[in-house]
């Protein structure tokens, strides 16, 4: 009773820690700031280009970008200046031009005349109400503290980041608008505000007028606005619903899992324990009441045997003595071989030691059939065999999901390292692993698949523009072979592979766990666009 209660404990624990939101890492808000700009309002004098105003902007896909109306009303009214955008990350600075502007809902849409390759940020689907927000943007006063000149404005600086707290909803200027206390100033308008998994829950657009000791507030553009927005301009966002969790929690939470599964088998071990010791005690008294009677029984037959020997050799003296030699031979005979069967029964009575013996014939028997409890014994576990075909399903709760994943993937399995005819992984300390560097995309994905669970694991590492470089550059390094090499061949492709994984952080961004069975058909998996 004790260990169920402490399973039962540990269950509860794991789904407290489920339901109870946690902050996530810090490198979630790094990796989205990546995908914020600076949008800048460019006036030209001959050749010398200058800046007029700027403000903030971010990703959603492709080369558009997202920022306030007002951000970009300087450019509108005035056919002479220009958008211009500057990366958070390396040296390139490109010309934008405007797709849709919505001045209702101060929101404007920017297509880059040039390619930057910048990750575009996941739009929460179902923000939270409450809860910790960052706002990452541009602020002027900000360049202003650090003696920015003119030409620093072109060039790439990371983006301001600034904590606050969600104060509520409430519509203003007639669109829908979060409160929020995460300081902005000019220079912010169009930046994303962020939950803790990194992902938009507004567009920064304005602030309240604090006068004395009045407490700042800001407004930031709902998702509620800005998703119709994209799709009316065709732009498909990454969209994710999920709750925001952190890494920490999950683990804790496979934690508490393995323990309470643990306890679990430990107290069907003992269930399975005692029963066994009750069967093998009703055995042991059956066989011992058999090995008894078979003994009483031989002893019975010798001494009925031996009695019809002296009776039949008695009768062969008799019959001698009268000269019958006839009958003699008759009961010298029947005296001879009932006494040979006296020996027989009573050599050929089991002996003690056969109960030890027979009883472990039995349980040995009735394991093959039937359960240690005695019921019809299941199936085990196997591996997953070579050649199979298997779906494979997001298991929502030990996952960690910060994008827009698929939520089934299929997956068919060689055997031999091979996913979908296609893709050899890497035998690593007995893991098949594949490590997906992709050439246009600022993360590193780390698969692997376990064949004895049935399961596939995807993890991403949202990386900077440096941790790239390198990333892709030790990815050169070697050549994945094609499907069907030898233990040897994945096992070197596992060693090449290892370079990549030492370097990357010690948590990924994003955990996917998918549970895989078997399936009928095979849509394939999608892997991503790897380099080399």
């Amino acid at each position: 009773m004790q260990r169920i209660l402490a399973v039962f404990a540990l269950l509860l624990a794991a789904v407290m820690a489920a339901a109870t939101p946690a902050h996530a890492d810090s490198a979630d808000i790094e990796a989205a700031a990546r995908g914020v700009v600076r949008v800048i309002i460019i006036g030209q004098d001959g050749e010398e280009i200058f800046p007029v105003s700027h403000g903030t902007g971010f990703a959603v896909g492709g080369e558009r970008i997202i920022t306030n109306a007002h951000v970009v009303s300087e450019a509108i009214e005035d056919e002479r200046l220009s958008i211009g955008v500057v990366p958070a990350e390396g040296q390139q600075a490109v010309y934008a031009r405007l797709v849709s502007v919505s001045p209702r809902n101060d929101l404007a849409l920017l297509e880059l005349t040039e390619p930057l390759g910048l990750p575009p940020l996941t739009i929460a689907g179902n923000p939270a109400q409450s809860g910790s927000v960052t706002a990452v943007g541009y602020p002027l006063n900000v360049d202003r503290a650090q003696g920015l000149e003119q030409a620093d404005i072109f060039r790439a600086q990371p983006p301001v980041m600034a904590t606050g707290f969600l104060s509520g909803r409430r519509p203003s200027r007639e669109f829908d608008t979060i409160l929020h206390t995460a300081p902005i100033a000019r220079g912010n308008s169009g930046g994303p505000l962020l939950d803790d998994c990194g992902r938009v829950v507004g567009v920064n657009s304005f602030g309240t007028e604090s006068a004395g000791s009045d407490a700042e507030f800001f407004f930031a553009i709902s998702t509620r606005e800005l998703l119709p927005f994209l799709r009316a301009n065709d732009v498909q966002p990454r969209l994710n619903s999920l709750p925001c969790r952190s890494l920490a929690d999950l683990e804790a939470e496979e934690i508490a899992r393995a323990e309470a599964r643990a306890d679990l088998e430990a107290e069907r071990a003992e269930r399975e324990a005692e029963a066994l010791a009750q069967q093998t005690a009703e055995a042991r008294r059956a066989i011992t009441y058999e090995v008894m009677d078979a003994r009483s029984n031989g002893l019975a037959l010798a001494l009925l045997l031996f009695i019809i020997a002296l009776a039949a050799g008695a009768a062969a003296i008799w019959s001698h003595l009268k000269g019958d030699m006839r009958m003699r031979s008759i009961a010298g005979a029947t005296a001879l071989v009932a006494l040979v069967g006296a020996v027989i029964a009573w050599v050929s009575r089991p002996a003690f030691a056969e109960i030890d013996e027979r009883v472990e014939e039995t349980l040995r028997a009735g394991v093959e059939t039937e359960g240690p409890t005695g019921a019809i014994a299941t199936p085990s576990p196997t591996a997953t065999p070579p050649g199979s075909s298997l779906a494979c399903v997001l298991d929502v709760d030990r996952s960690r999901v910060v994008g827009d994943p698929e939520d089934d993937i299929a997956v068919e399995w060689s055997g031999d390292g091979c996913i979908n005819q296609r893709t050899q992984y890497g035998l690593t300390g007995g893991r098949w692993t594949r490590v997906f560097v992709p050439a246009n995309e600022a993360a590193v994905s780390v698969n692997r698949f376990d064949p004895e669970a049935g399961e596939l694991v995807m993890e991403r590492y949202l990386l900077d523009l440096e941790a790239m470089r390198d990333a892709r550059a030790a990815r050169g390094g070697y050549v994945a072979p094609e499907c069907g090499v030898d233990e040897a061949g994945a096992r070197e492709l596992g060693s090449n592979q290892a370079a990549i994984m030492s370097a990357l952080p010690q948590r990924p961004n994003e955990r996917l766990v998918y549970t895989c069975s078997e399936a009928m058909e095979l849509p394939g998996e999608n892997s991503g666009d790897e380099q080399g």
